[in-house]
């Protein structure tokens, strides 16, 4: 309970950990040797089950906070990735991942990112061209969906092991503050050469997201947070995050995919829950033809709107509704397989 970072309410959540054990009659085995070989919690140990991920997801409002990864969830692709093909790099990091994965070791993030980044060694120059040569691709959907949170007065933060710098513009693109942001910091030397990473970044880390969840949990003080996102670092941000969505818009990593309580394959499944399209056709025709009203209060009449349960089958989302090649294969050789799918 202190490792999750509330130890102040141990005895509760303890107490309470134990009536849901009981309840749900949780156990996490394997068939071989009755013991959990990958350490891992499942969905019915992690305390939320689909329907209840749904609950808290409808019912967003003031006071609470989203998560969203950033790389393949927000935006359609991989950051480092294309950073490196742009440094004309991509073909020694590839040869670089390869090899790792031959001799079968599993290395740390931390391990990971110092290796691809010195391989790539951009420069400040190439890092701001790269910017303005290749603006972010956005997950269709998604700033719809930030709009929406926005609107319900639902705090929005981007968490990502990418970089500050390269994550600022989409930031701005969707409305959130920068210090919102959360991600790696480049450091660069006086003449404008590759120096290093920012290690004391809890996102340079293995673990790294998680203890930023707590960290915005300290800081901004939200009643509850759910975090979205495609990668094995996401998930195991949940707990400190009180509810988690995975994400295979862009890639599908199969542990994700498996153990999130709740998989979707789009943006278009979280916005048409959150608000369903005749009560958005209502939000627009108000918009579009009513005249403008003079300022009573404060506060916004979005607090007061209702919230409506999703009228379509939410859980038909856990459902590829492709099952095409549209979707690249979690097993595929990418460079971010080596760090734990960290996404």
């Amino acid at each position: 309970a202190e490792y999750m970072g509330i130890h102040k309410h141990a005895k509760t959540f303890i107490l309470a950990f134990i009536r849901a054990m009981r309840k749900n009659k949780i156990v996490c085995m394997s068939k071989s040797n009755g013991v959990n070989p990958n350490n891992t919690l499942s969905d019915s140990s992690r305390g939320l089950t689909t329907e209840a991920t749904h609950q808290i997801w409808m019912s967003l409002t003031r006071g609470d906070a989203v998560c969203m990864d950033v790389d393949s969830t927000v935006i359609r692709n991989e950051a480092i990735d294309e950073l490196a093909r742009y440094c004309n790099a991509g073909k020694q990091v590839e040869e670089w991942t390869l090899k790792v994965a031959k001799r079968g070791t599993r290395i740390s993030f931390h391990q990971s990112l110092t290796e691809r980044l010195n391989i790539i060694c951009p420069t400040i120059n190439q890092v701001s061209a790269f910017k303005e040569t290749f603006p972010p691709q956005l997950t269709p959907g998604v700033k719809q969906l930030v709009k929406m949170l926005h609107r319900r007065k639902v705090l929005v933060f981007l968490v990502s092991v990418s970089f500050r710098s390269v994550i600022a513009p989409i930031a701005e693109m969707l409305g959130i503050p920068r210090e919102r942001i959360f991600a790696n910091q480049l450091l660069f030397k006086s003449n404008g050469s590759y120096f290093g990473f920012d290690m004391e970044e809890p996102t340079s880390s293995d673990g790294g997201k998680a203890q930023t969840i707590q960290a915005i949990k300290d800081r901004f003080e939200p009643r509850r947070i759910v975090m979205i996102g495609n990668g094995s670092s996401d998930l195991d941000a949940y707990p400190p995050a009180d509810a988690f969505i995975g994400f295979g818009g862009n890639v599908v990593r199969e542990r994700v995919r498996r153990e999130a309580a709740w998989f979707v394959y789009d943006f278009a499944t979280l916005i048409e829950c959150l608000e369903p399209r005749s009560l958005r056709q209502r939000h627009t025709a108000v918009a579009v033809t009513s005249p403008p009203r003079p300022h009573i209060s404060s506060v916004s009449s979005d607090d007061d709107q209702p919230f409506v349960s999703c009228h379509r089958n939410c859980s038909d989302s856990s459902r590829n509704p492709s099952e095409s090649s549209s979707h690249r294969n979690s097993d595929s050789s990418s460079v971010n397989d080596l760090s734990s799918e960290e996404g």
